[in-house]
């Protein structure tokens, strides 16, 4: 298992560039990327898109072949002006060219690669791989741009733009995320451990590849994850396989993001919603688990560094960091 790889802190006037490492642009979303952009820009960067954010390349439900995608990543990757990447949204393609990406330039000059959903699967497999602190944090297109706005108020901005540019350009433990909405205790207790995680049917592909995370890597950790647009029966097969892979044996705690269109089974007089069935699989596993928790599809996103040592307290509803999420340069 390789050791923690931070990426070097990002200056006041860094380029980070917006990509596209999964799905494209859509029609009539440029306004949303120019708004992303700008909270990029509030954050005190540089801010460049790449020419594949554009509507009129794409293939199939992503902005490109998966050769074309690693191109574009790893011209990234080994630009030494590029000092982050930023997803402009999630989709489906990260999975066909996890095996094209140049992970001795991530070695060489690791930095922060920021997204979540189907970029979750970057994370997991680079982290796997490399060590490499990977950002689980909002996408430009559809985070920064689209639900800082729908779902925050100005004051819940202002909030999210001064806790990324600090766990971004600090080399200091951020401490206590601030939570937007009240977390519920699912399960009693608190526990400290390096964050793992992302989109769980995401963390479930990725075990049947060559750049699943090693058993030991989930020894003492805190496993986050949320899901859209699944019935909580299939949530229960994915918990299920975690289960029988010996994750759920290894992990300290969990922490649940919001879900969206997660749907409860009702049938034949039964109901069991989300927490049912997390519970259920869990069984008298003794882990704390907090739950609704800012990140997932339906929130401004908390930025949650893949690595980093921190601390859930189901108890008293927080999630802190613990360690920083970026080396000095």
């Amino acid at each position: 298992m390789p050791a923690i790889l931070r990426p070097r802190a990002l200056r006041p006037g860094d380029l980070v560039v917006v990509a596209a490492p999964s799905g494209q642009l859509e029609p009539g979303e440029e306004p949303l990327l120019a708004r992303g952009v700008a909270i990029l820009e509030r954050m005190g960067f540089r801010v460049r898109v790449s020419p594949r954010v554009d509507p009129a390349r794409s293939r199939w439900w992503a902005a490109g072949t998966p050769a074309e995608q690693a191109e574009e990543l790893n011209a990234l990757l080994r630009d030494p002006e590029v000092r982050a990447v930023v997803a402009h949204t999630g989709g489906q393609a990260t999975i066909g060219y996890l095996d094209l990406i140049d992970v001795d330039a991530i070695r060489a000059d690791p930095k922060p690669i920021i997204g979540y959903s189907d970029i979750s699967l970057l994370h997991m497999a680079l982290h796997s791989r490399t060590g490499l602190v990977g950002f689980h944090a909002d996408i430009a297109t559809h985070g920064f741009g689209s639900d800082w706005y729908t779902l925050g108020d100005k004051a819940r901005r202002a909030e999210l733009v001064d806790l990324y540019t600090r766990v971004l350009t600090k080399a200091e433990a951020p401490g206590a995320l601030p939570p937007g909405e009240v977390w519920e205790t699912w399960r009693p207790g608190s526990a400290e451990g390096r964050l793992f995680g992302g989109l769980l049917n995401r963390l479930v592909l990725l075990q049947a590849t060559p750049f699943a995370p090693a058993p030991e890597l989930f020894d003492g950790a805190v496993l986050f994850w949320e899901e859209l647009q699944r019935p909580v029966s299939r949530i229960w097969n994915d918990l299920h396989t975690l289960r029988l892979s010996g994750v759920l044996d290894r992990i300290a705690g969990m922490v649940v993001g919001i879900p969206m269109e997660v749907t409860a089974h009702e049938s034949g007089g039964q109901r069991a919603d989300l927490r049912d069935v997390v519970l259920d699989v869990l069984g008298d596993r003794d882990l704390p688990v907090l739950a609704q928790v800012d990140f997932g599809h339906t929130s401004p996103n908390l930025p949650l560094p893949l690595g980093v040592r921190a601390r859930v307290d189901a108890d008293n509803r927080t999630l802190s960091l613990l360690e920083p999420a970026v080396a000095e340069g």
